[in-house]
């Protein structure tokens, strides 16, 4: 048996501040996904766990957020090692098994209760053969973040639901050794928080079918769609798929001499300009960063230093609201400055020529 972990999440509090807060008495301060009346307040009143209508638990914001502000980040409970990824099918139950039960075993008795209090999907054959299945398989299956090149267990994290249009983006932070979810965009007091548990650029019928694996079908705003808008944003998915596959083997900074080079060169310039435009629409924030990043190269290729400083910028924006000192936020950060050094030469030559 293979399956998929999210590839898309957190301010940690700990099991002791959660049962103190909660409004109902659990073992160990620790819910059972299957808790009807369970209601907690998270850190600094930024959220509370509470029912979400037919979802279980969800997590809702007590005050509005603005985008880049941290909701939470937390150390992973379970930390393991995975077999060899299979595209499209995932890590072979089999080759994490072992490794699941021997890192619960350590853990104390509390957070042993908190891992069991999350939610566990089981596939029809394992229904049927329940003495034979380790039920902490279904629950690592159903709540795993990837975490860099390794596989980790977030008990908080893992009470925020899934969209195909999330209003969270998260990151692995090796420096910390812990998941971080940040608003992705501006999110209302009172709004649910949710996350991607799969990748985003596929039609709604391939993601129904990654999701069963979660034991669910999504009925978010993108998946509740009419028929023909649902084709739009289908549309719109595979064309930023193909986008990104076709323009990120050329992403240099070297400008192309040939006539023909600055042809291709300004074609690919237009499709960044359009790849933007359609993540936009579709209102993928998790893509944002890389979108600017593909716009803001294409355009620095064809000397069009107005536009390449102007995404660049929105893309170290986006990087920075992430992970202050990560790569990617480093690489934009200079690719800014220096696109801003090529504009300010550009439009001394152009003065110069005036004059």
């Amino acid at each position: 048996m293979f399956f998929t972990f999210p590839s898309s999440f957190l301010l940690y509090f700990v099991s002791t501040a959660l049962a103190s807060a909660c409004n109902v008495p659990i073992p160990h301060g620790i819910p059972s996904w299957q808790s009807q009346n369970f209601s907690c307040a998270g850190p600094a009143d930024i959220y509370v766990v509470r029912q979400s209508p037919g979802k279980g638990l969800g997590v809702f914001t007590t005050r509005t957020l603005e985008v880049g502000t941290f909701v939470m980040q937390e150390p992973p409970i379970i930390l393991i090692h995975p077999p060899e990824f299979r595209d499209g099918v995932g890590y072979p139950l089999s080759g994490i098994g072992q490794q699941v039960r021997n890192a619960f075993n350590a853990l104390s008795e509390a957070e042993q209760a908190e891992v069991l209090g999350l939610t566990a999907y089981y596939t029809a054959s394992e229904k049927k053969a329940l003495d034979d299945v380790d039920e902490l398989l279904p629950i690592f299956r159903s709540n795993a973040y990837n975490s860099g090149n390794q596989i980790g267990l977030y008990p908080k994290i893992a009470r925020i639901n899934h969209d195909c249009r999330p209003n969270t983006s998260y990151f692995w932070s090796a420096r910390l050794g812990k998941l971080v979810v940040y608003a992705s965009r501006r999110i209302s007091e009172g709004e649910e928080l949710s996350t991607s548990y799969i990748p985003l650029l596929h039609t709604h019928e391939d993601r129904r079918k990654r999701l069963r694996q979660y034991g669910f079908e999504c009925s978010c705003n993108a998946c509740a769609l009419g028929e023909e808008e649902r084709k739009m944003s289908d549309q719109r998915r595979t064309d930023i798929r193909q986008a990104f596959f076709d323009l990120n083997p050329h992403l240099t900074l070297s400008v192309p001499q040939s006539k023909a080079g600055k042809q291709r060169a300004q074609d690919r310039a237009i499709a960044s300009t359009h790849l933007v435009q359609i993540v936009q629409e579709e209102e993928l924030m998790d893509h944002y960063a890389q979108a600017f990043r593909v716009a803001a190269i294409c355009h620095a290729r064809v000397e069009d230093w107005q536009s390449a400083t102007q995404y660049a910028h929105e893309s170290y924006q986006r990087y920075l609201m992430a992970d202050a000192q990560s790569e990617e936020t480093m690489e934009m950060q200079v690719l800014t400055g220096q696109f801003i050094e090529n504009w300010n030469e550009d439009l001394r030559a152009k003065s110069m020529r005036k004059s």
